[in-house]
């Protein structure tokens, strides 16, 4: 019997718009509008979209220590993090693989981790699993998080408390919103300027009716939500990330700081360590994930293998799209290092046909994070 699906506390604002509703992640999630996916794409970066990305998982980790704790889970620099800053990290497993990649916060008593929904089972077993007794895990059950994204974000919710145009990408901060305190992060999945927002499920309704009331605001689905991470270089964990594949082959090289690598002052110590830290050293790694573009109009998908010119197999595609923004079809996709060069040319069997791609830097299209 299948088991009933999770639903937001949007959910009602969602069928009242005309979503289409789908599976994701054990909710009933939308995924397009009636604007459609292409246009919710496009409104999204020309104006402002609002997304619904409640059923990511929210955890405070409380209690002496929680920084020097986490960091013996993650490869990356906790310790250092600023209170009212956050950081991309990644769990990671004894062989090196990524088991989820996450957002986490300094909110100065206690950070504050935003985990993927397909994902946050696994991650609160395995944070429970080495918790420390002197530290406290909340499993946040009672707030709903909106994401606004797009060159008008700032100027839309600044309209509701002006403090938030103070804050610059990657600052996080408690504000008020409609009354109700909010935790809010300048930052996204979008590429775009925007903000976070988690907010007291019984405001949520609220807040959304508030935000897309405002002329530049319009709903945004799960379809422009992968379309936009995308064009912006941006991974999506299960398809672009796995348990099986390293942060040095996923190309995440950046959100290992120094200070986390061989000659760092708290080097290693997380699962998998020597393997990470030996593929940063050596840089021997099998494959790379990177960026394909291609030479004809035909979007390439995800589970597309890739060829060279004598037709040996050498990678495949993990994310594809037609690039509404970008004007070509996008992929990312893991080759094998010999052939992850910018400007090396492959081949993509669609449908019995070779596509010829070309390996091309990401973002595809520029990041406009707001940097003050």
């Amino acid at each position: 019997m299948n088991q009933a699906l999770l639903t937001t506390p949007l959910h009602a604002l969602h069928v009242d718009a005309g979503a289409k509703m789908v599976p994701f992640a054990g909710y009933d999630m939308p995924v397009q509008y009636k604007l459609g996916v292409k246009k919710e794409h496009l409104h999204t970066r020309e104006l402002a979209g609002l997304f619904d990305v409640s059923h990511m998982g929210q955890l405070r980790l409380k209690g002496e220590g929680a920084a020097q704790f986490l960091e013996s889970l993650v490869p990356v620099d906790i310790v250092d993090l600023p209170v009212g800053n956050q950081r991309y990290a990644f769990f990671t497993n004894e062989q090196g693989g990524i088991m989820d990649d996450l957002m986490v916060a300094n909110l100065g008593d206690h950070l504050f981790i935003v985990v993927n929904a397909a994902c946050k089972t696994q991650d609160i077993a395995h944070i429970k699993q080495h918790l420390p007794a002197q530290l406290e895990l909340e499993v946040v059950q009672d707030r709903a998080l909106l994401a606004i994204q797009g060159p008008h974000a700032a100027n839309v919710l600044s309209r509701l408390n002006s403090a938030v145009s103070d804050m610059v990408f990657m600052d996080v901060a408690r504000i008020e919103l409609l009354g109700a305190e909010c935790i809010v992060s300048r930052s996204g999945y979008t590429g775009e300027d925007g903000f976070e927002i988690s907010v007291p499920s019984d405001k949520a309704e609220e807040l959304a009716q508030q935000l897309l009331a405002q002329a530049e605001v319009e709903w945004v689905g799960l379809g422009a939500r992968d379309s936009l991470r995308l064009e912006c270089g941006l991974c999506l964990y299960g398809h672009d990330l796995d348990p099986t594949t390293t942060p040095v082959e996923a190309s995440l090289l950046w959100g290992i700081q120094k200070v986390r690598r061989v000659g760092g002052e708290r080097a290693g110590g997380f699962p998998g360590a020597d393997i990470i830290l030996s593929q940063i050293e050596t840089k021997n790694v099998g494959r790379k994930r990177v960026g394909l573009v291609g030479e004809t109009k035909a979007p390439v998908r995800e589970g597309t293998e890739l060829f060279n010119a004598d037709g040996q197999k050498i990678g495949v595609v993990t994310s594809g799209t037609a690039g509404p923004t970008a004007g070509v079809p996008v992929s990312m996709a893991y080759l094998s290092v010999e052939y992850a060069e910018l400007g090396t040319s492959v081949l993509a069997e669609v449908r019995g046909k070779m596509l010829a791609m070309t390996v091309a830097k990401m973002p595809f299209v520029p990041q406009r994070y707001y940097r003050g």
